[in-house]
Parts: C-alpha cells; structure tokens; sequence
C-alpha cells in the first residue's frame, strides 16, 4: 500500500497531468508558424469593404446619391432650359457636367459624416488598438467612398442620356469624366474628414460641411455662363476649384480636352490634400 502510493506523481514534477498538458500545448504552438500580419493595401481594401457593408445595411445613405443628381438634371434642364440656352437639348449639353461636379462634390460630405459618426461610437478606438496601419480606418472609408462617387456619376450619366445627352468624345471621354470626378473628390473630402474630427454631432459637420459648398457650387459656372453674370462675380468664378472641374469636364466630353486644362481642375484639390491630409492624420491620432 506504501509502495503503491510512492510511485503516484508528486505535484511539480514532470509527469503530472497539468505538466503533460503544457507541454503537448507548448509543443503544438511551436510547431505552427506565426500567421503574417496583412499589409497596408490589404488593411485598406478591408475597411473599404466595410464603409460599402454600411451602405448596404443603411440604404437611406443613397437617397441623395439617386434622388439629387435625378431631380437636378430633370428640373433645371426642363424648367430653365428653354429660357436660358433656347432650347432643352443645348442646355443638357451645358448644364450635365455642371450636375456631374455638383452631385459628386455634395456626395463628398458623406466622408465627414460618417467618419465623425464612428468616431462617437467609439468604434475608432476599437480599431486603433487592432494591429493594423494605423491610417487604414481613414483610408479605407475613403476609398470606399470612390464607389460612391462613381455610382453619382454614372447615374448622371444615366439619367442624362434618357433625357437625351450623348458625350462626343463617346464612351472614353466618360471614363476620364468619371476618373477625374474621383480624383478631385478625393482631394477635397479630407477637408471634411477634418471636419468631421473636429465637429461634435454628425449634425454639425452636415451643417458646416454645407456653408463651405453652398456657395462653391452654385456661385460657379455649372448652371449659366459666367460671361451673363456682373464682373465681381466673374473674377470670384474664374478661382473657384468647382468651376476650374466643370470647364475640364465639359472638354473631356467633347474631346476637346488639353493637358493644362486638366491639371488646373486638379491643383485645387491636391492643395487641399497636402493640407488636410496631415492635419487629418494628426486629429486622428489626438483622439480619445
């Protein structure tokens, strides 16, 4: 009876059950590699699959993508065109490279808005402690949000040529329409994803957001040639980014387009990138 309780393990030693169980487990770690860790682009292709999941799960975010350019295009085009360029078909012409500008540019505030939204739900603290590119959140949901701007565009397009509008330059000189959309919804967005960090209710970037694209937009060359317009108006208009676009759309779609065209519509929003890009990154870190 002695012997036989001499030769049970004895806690501590190398043959207790609790010791076998480390060890198998210890074993079994060290014989996998450790997985690794996605890259930045994988980081960003991530979360910009995700700002799409939320259009998905909250289809309310598309109303003003489907329902702004639709009653822009229809109303303005029928009610005004008449008066304004003699007839409906020589305003469409004039007036939907104007809408596509204005429709992608007001999609933009969408950026602020939800990145501010996020923010207050803590849900960015979440990702900060996660081990991945720590700008990717932001960069991603921007990324994401050229899915949406290039859906305004196409809609425009969409809705355009029912009502009659065929591009000159035919279908790649909408493409490069679509392409130099994006570019300068990029560069200006970060102007509202600072917004965003700065504002305290999604609200308020709404109503900021729109005091710095109201006049913009409609203080430009979208609807009615500057040249009708008095000469204080004009000198505004002739620095205005918004109407810088709409003169490079209106020559991409007509395929008269030229180079230094195209890169004065893009100085406006690369400016803007290089100031609020780090101004962004740097409220994005500051927070709590």
């Amino acid at each position: 009876m002695t012997d036989a309780l001499n030769t049970s393990p004895t806690p501590g030693s190398a043959t207790t059950p609790g010791n076998r169980q480390r060890d198998a487990l210890a074993k079994l770690m060290a014989d996998r590699a450790r997985p690794t860790l996605p890259g930045p682009m994988s980081n960003i292709l991530t979360f910009g699959w995700r700002a799409l999941l939320k259009i998905k799960h909250v289809p309310e975010q598309l109303f003003d993508v489907l329902v702004t350019p639709i009653m822009f295009t229809v109303m303005f085009t029928y009610l005004f065109g008449g008066a304004l360029a003699g007839s409906t078909d020589a305003y469409l012409n004039f007036l939907l490279p104007g809408i596509l500008a204005q429709t992608v540019v007001f999609t933009t505030i969408y950026t602020g808005m939800t990145l501010n939204t996020d923010i207050h739900k803590g849900i960015y603290d979440r990702f900060k402690s996660m081990p991945v590119w720590h700008p990717s959140p932001l960069v991603g949901a921007m990324a994401g949000d050229v899915i949406r701007y290039t859906a305004s565009a196409v809609i425009v397009f969409f809705i355009g040529m029912i009502m009659g509008y065929r591009s000159e330059a035919g279908l790649f000189g909408i493409i490069q329409a679509v392409l130099l959309l994006n570019l300068f919804a990029f560069g200006i967005s970060w102007v509202f994803t600072t917004i965003g960090l700065l504002m305290r209710t999604p609200g308020a970037v709404m109503t900021l957001s729109w005091l710095f694209l109201m006049p913009v937009t409609f203080a430009s060359n979208i609807f009615v040639d500057p040249a009708t317009m008095p000469g204080w108006l004009q000198s505004v208009i002739s620095v205005n980014p918004v109407a810088h676009l709409v003169t490079a759309l209106r020559a991409v779609l007509e395929g008269s387009a030229t180079l230094p065209v195209i890169a004065i519509a893009l100085i406006a929003p690369a400016i803007l990138l290089a100031i609020f890009g780090p101004v962004t990154m740097l409220l994005y870190r500051r927070q709590r």
